[in-house]
């Protein structure tokens, strides 16, 4: 059994290291927003101190876990078969009878197991579970829409741009000393607005759970985080603009035409993907990556022709994905059948205005009176969509992935 101090002093060091943890994310934030990339040192250093908190985590909830179990068997005391036999009551009323008592005493014994009374917990008077320190989190998705657009931090509500809407092209060739005025040129200018959008999520708890199981408020913490990562990944992607929410990529983009003077016959997804690169282009914004769902990048990827050979895939190459030179973003927020191709960093622009945090507060309702806290986690964004037609969306609903012949 920990001492008191002991697991006083590991629920301390436990405290600086999740706090050590958070130091080195948001320098690696940081590193990331201005030089595009996290440094070697600080991806040492993090995961050095991600594997201290680890094991710390895992320290704390041993020692609770012990004290608990030993707390458990001091309050439930298990009987022998002969203790329960002697404590019956035909046993006692025969005994006090004496010499004068004749026949035979008969007690039920139900079969000794191992299962427990209740049918939830896996601890019995005679069996301890193994209780396992982690927690087994849910599947995480890969977020991966953020890091396509050019980076952008701001300190105001909304953003400002100016977008040219018009050029009317005159240029010619003139004389040395022409007897008419050179040709003049026009170009037009809008003002456009955006406004910065809130993503927020909070859950409760009680002060006692958070300061019995300190690991559980990092936990939290790491999960409320994500919370607003998955929701602005998919909102980057697919957000309608309505209401405060964020006008996304699919929506600010053009949708996909093919381009006029090709021919393809027996066309095939591989074949759509490309004609939308030639679409980017042609309207003067040559695609830099193609976001796709990881049902239709299988199918493409597992195309073959008559012979069964792939078409361009390499099960044994160990590259990234790439399709006609450019990357391949897999989004599990890109629908089933529907794409993107385009120039995403010149297209579009993220603007940070809070990065993601999460407050805890005594103060929310009536939290003081029922020893409860409120976790809040927020972030404020906007998306900026300087060129729409830059970015193309569209579908292979009418379309396979197998080649012709194949």
């Amino acid at each position: 059994m920990p001492t008191e101090n002991e697991y006083k002093q590991a629920v301390a060091d436990l405290t600086a290291a999740t706090d050590q943890v958070k130091t080195f994310a948001e320098t690696a934030r940081t590193e990331l927003k201005n030089l595009g990339d996290v440094s070697r040192e600080t991806k040492a250093s993090a995961d050095k101190a991600l594997t201290e908190m680890n094991a710390l985590a895992a320290r704390v909830t041993e020692m609770e876990q012990k004290a608990a179990r030993g707390r458990g068997h001091e309050s439930q005391p298990s009987l022998s078969i002969g203790q329960r036999f002697v404590q019956s009551d035909e046993v006692k009323a025969a005994m006090e009878r004496g010499s004068n008592w004749k026949g035979t005493v008969q007690i039920e014994v139900k079969n000794i197991t191992s299962a427990s009374s209740t049918g939830v917990s896996g601890t019995t008077g005679l069996v301890v579970a193994d209780r396992q320190p982690q927690i087994i989190q849910q599947p995480i998705r890969s977020l991966v829409i953020r890091d396509l657009l050019m980076p952008g931090n701001t300190g105001s509500g909304s953003i400002d741009y100016v977008k040219e809407t018009g050029f009317t092209n005159n240029a010619d060739f003139v004389a040395e000393n022409p007897a008419n005025p050179k040709p003049q040129s026009d170009i037009q200018f809008a003002l456009e607005t955006l406004p910065v959008r809130t993503i927020a999520h909070f859950v409760m708890a009680s002060k006692q759970i958070l300061a019995d199981a300190p690991m559980l408020q990092s936990y939290i913490d790491g999960r409320l985080r994500y919370g607003l990562a998955f929701k602005e990944d998919d909102a980057l992607l697919n957000g309608d603009g309505t209401g405060v929410s964020i006008k996304g990529l699919m929506a600010s983009s053009v949708p996909y035409a093919q381009p006029a003077g090709v021919l393809v016959k027996n066309e095939t997804m591989i074949d759509r993907l490309r004609l939308a690169m030639l679409q980017t282009t042609l309207a003067e914004y040559p695609a830099t990556g193609h976001i796709l769902n990881p049902t239709d990048w299988a199918s493409i990827t597992l195309t073959k022709d008559a012979q069964q050979r792939y078409v361009f895939a390499n099960p044994l190459g160990l590259t990234g994905p790439v399709l006609w030179g450019l990357p391949v973003a897999e989004s599990l927020a890109m629908g089933q059948g529907k794409f993107m191709t385009g120039a995403f960093r010149l297209a579009a622009q993220i603007f940070d205005r809070e990065d993601a945090t999460v407050s805890i507060s005594t103060e929310d309702r009536d939290n003081f009176v029922k020893n409860m806290v409120t976790i809040l986690a927020e972030e404020r964004a906007m998306l900026a969509v300087y060129r729409p037609e830059a970015l193309i969306n569209g579908s292979f609903a009418d379309l396979t992935a197998a080649p012709a012949g194949g």
